[in-house]
């Protein structure tokens, strides 16, 4: 029967994998689980930390639109306000 760990164990586990210095089979003798289950872990939580990555970006894009939308909201009202002085050609 396979032993069940917690979420938390694995982060631990996939921590001490990546920063130790320890090899692989080392770090899976020492906290008792297979060499590939190990193996596992370490891919599925490192897909898990690239989505935050991702919605960073997302974020950090949403908010430069959301700025550009404001500026051009505002130039088309100053606009609108002016009665098209600055849009028109002098003659």
């Amino acid at each position: 029967m396979a032993a069940i760990h917690s979420d938390e164990f694995k982060r631990d586990a996939v921590r001490i994998a990546l920063t130790s210095g320890l090899t692989r089979r080392q770090v899976a003798t020492d906290l008792g689980i297979g060499l590939s289950t190990r193996g596992k872990w370490v891919r599925a939580i490192s897909e898990e930390a690239k989505v935050p990555a991702q919605d960073a970006e997302l974020l950090r894009e949403n908010e430069r639109l959301r700025k550009e939308n404001r500026i051009l909201r505002d130039l088309s009202r100053t606009r609108k306000q002016s009665g098209g002085l600055f849009s028109r050609r002098m003659r």
